[in-house]
Formats: C-alpha cells, sequence, structure tokens
C-alpha cells in the first residue's frame, strides 16, 4: 500500500500539471528557513522543493546566522511547537511572506506581528486531529488500568511473588474536556464509545454539540472524574488548569493533557499529585519541554509521553504533505489550503 505522501503527490499534480515545473524551475530558489529538525520526510520535501536553510546548523546568533546565509532571501518560514515564528525571528527577515507551521498550535507564532507586516500564517489541522484523540483515550486507559505500571511489574519479576492489584474502570466515567474543537470533539466521540458522560466548557456553547455546557470550568471539573485538557493555548487558556481546579477535580479524579504544557500549573500539579489532592494525571506535555519535573517521574498513578500526540508515520507524512502545499499553493498565487491569516 502506498504511503500518504504518495498520494498527495499524485494528487496534486493531477490538479495542476504545471505545478511539478513551477516548484522545479522556480521555486527552488526560494529561500525557505526551517527553525528545528522536524519529520525527515518535511526537511528532504522541502530541501526538493526549495532553497532550504537550517536554523539548528547556527552555531551563533539569529541575526549572524541570517546574515551568513543572506536573510534577505529567506521568504517563508516552517516551524513547530517547539520553535516557531517570535517577534525576532520575523524583524530579522525582511523578505518573509509566510510562516507554515507543522502543528495545529499556534502559540509559538507571533500572529499580531504576522498580520501588521502582512506576512502570511498556515497551520496543519485536521490531518492530526484522530491520532491525538487516540493518544487522549491512551493516557486515560494507562493512568485508571496501571498500563504502565503493570508493565513494569511483571518486567521486573513481581509478578511471581504476588499479584499487581486492582486497577479502575474508565467505562461508564464521567468525562470533561476543556476545549470542544476539532480535538475535543474526536476525544467526546471517542469517550462515548466507552459508555461515559460527556461535558465540556468552552469559550462559547458549540451549536452543534449535544454535550452539557458549563461556563465555569471550575464547575466542570467538579462534575466530573476525568478532566482532559485539548483547547489552544492563548494569554486566557494559560495556566486555565490552576489549584482551585485540580481541587475540585478532586483525589479520585484524573487529569488528561493532550494541549500545551502551559495550560497547567506544573507546580500546582505536582503537589497536588503528591499530596494526594488528584488521583491521577496523563500527560503528554509539560511547561518547559522536554525538561518534566522529577516528582513525577516515580508515580505509579502518572503515565508520562513526550510530546507525541501526533507522531505517527501516516500523520506525520500528511502534515508534512500540507506545509509543502500550502507553500506552493502561497508562491503560486493560489489560496491556501489551512490559511490562519
Amino acid at each position: 500500500m502506498e504511503t500518504s505522501h504518495h498520494t498527495t503527490q499524485q494528487t496534486e499534480k493531477e490538479k495542476d500539471p504545471n505545478l511539478e515545473k513551477i516548484s522545479g524551475i522556480e521555486m527552488k530558489s526560494i529561500g525557505v528557513l526551517m527553525t528545528c529538525p522536524m519529520h525527515k520526510y518535511l526537511e528532504q520535501q522541502l530541501e526538493t522543493h526549495f532553497n532550504l536553510f537550517r536554523l539548528w546548523h547556527c552555531n551563533s546568533s539569529i541575526t549572524e546566522f541570517l546574515k551568513t546565509h543572506q536573510g534577505n532571501t529567506i521568504r517563508a518560514v516552517v516551524g513547530n511547537t517547539e520553535i516557531g515564528a517570535d517577534a525576532e525571528l520575523i524583524a530579522s527577515l525582511p523578505s518573509l511572506e509566510i510562516v507554515a507551521s507543522y502543528s495545529v498550535g499556534l502559540d509559538k507564532i507571533d500572529l499580531r506581528k504576522c498580520e501588521e507586516k502582512g506576512i502570511r500564517v498556515a497551520n496543519t489541522p485536521d490531518v492530526l486531529t484522530d491520532d491525538v484523540a487516540d493518544l487522549a483515550i491512551g493516557l486515560i486507559l494507562g493512568v485508571l488500568r496501571g498500563i504502565c505500571a503493570s508493565d513494569a511489574y511483571v518486567r521486573i519479576g513481581k509478578w511471581k511473588d504476588a499479584d499487581f492489584g486492582l486497577a479502575t474502570k474508565f467505562s461508564g466515567k464521567s468525562v470533561g474536556i476543556v476545549g470542544l474543537g476539532r480535538i475535543g470533539t474526536a476525544i467526546a466521540k471517542r469517550a462515548e464509545a466507552f459508555g461515559c458522560s460527556i461535558s465540556y466548557f468552552s469559550r462559547s456553547q458549540k451549536p452543534f454539540a449535544s454535550y452539557k455546557f458549563y461556563s465555569n470550568i471550575i464547575d466542570l471539573a467538579t462534575s466530573c472524574q476525568i478532566l482532559i485538557v485539548a483547547c489552544a493555548l492563548t494569554e486566557e487558556t494559560r495556566h486555565i488548569i490552576n489549584r482551585e481546579v485540580i481541587d475540585a477535580l478532586g483525589p479520585k479524579g484524573i487529569l488528561i493533557n493532550i494541549g500545551r504544557g502551559a495550560h497547567v500549573d506544573e507546580t500546582e500539579l505536582v503537589s497536588a499529585l503528591l499530596e494526594g489532592r488528584l488521583g491521577g494525571a496523563g500527560l503528554d506535555v509539560y511547561e518547559n519541554e522536554p525538561e518534566v519535573p522529577e516528582e513525577l517521574l516515580g508515580l505509579g498513578n502518572v503515565v508520562l509521553q513526550p510530546h507525541v500526540g501526533s507522531d505517527t508515520v501516516e500523520t506525520s507524512d500528511a502534515m508534512a504533505d500540507l506545509v509543502i502545499s500550502n507553500l506552493k499553493a502561497h508562491f503560486s498565487k493560489k489560496s491556501l489550503l489551512t490559511p490562519v491569516i
């Protein structure tokens, strides 16, 4: 079976027979700055179609790097959840026209600065929704059923001495979701299949949703047994999960975060877990990635992932194809496939 990027490339060629000619002759001279290592296939495709510059090869300041590599020729930036395009980088690139993010999140891009300068912004929504939602369910099962802890129990030979003990059931639990966008909705549908009751908190009530809406996150946390963070990171949602929310969730409650690390006050989370004020947590993101609070490493009621929500071969390829397609569309003076600005 062919991989997703083969299919995407074939579709593009069928839609526009001149696309490869355009990208081969005109676009190869266009400077594109990749901010950090991402998916190898993305890097290869950028190098094939454009004049690729790699920011992580810089051993000095960004300013010196751009002087050495003729920053005025760079017309596009490709960033991700680690390094996007902040005000300093944007100011260093006088010819910048577009920022294409290899992620759905936009918190690493200075959107206001881009809008001021007329710089287009695109991201990769939809293609990663299923993978992130799948991982959210996996984290819930991992915490409640003690999957990681029981795996370790078997591996170190403890099963020979005694049974692992009882875990906690997932089916039928009440699930609260912070943010009912694409990913939040996909999580809700999966949780429904487990017989869970669903409620959510959002900036406004969603007319398409039949789930119970809470306009106050404390009320949501009080009403559910599992709280899942799936909203975008903004100044309003930074540390939206604070001590008050954690205490409302309570000593039997489970917190799942597949959004951004800064959604959760990590200091308060750690103390709540250590003091038994929270029943457990499943985390894919952290405030200071790749640093993880040391206190979490020894807790059996916590499942930790290294920010891999969308990291499957299929989705990584599809995200890369979308980045390339947005860049080609922009430089061919066509509409962006997934425009933000």
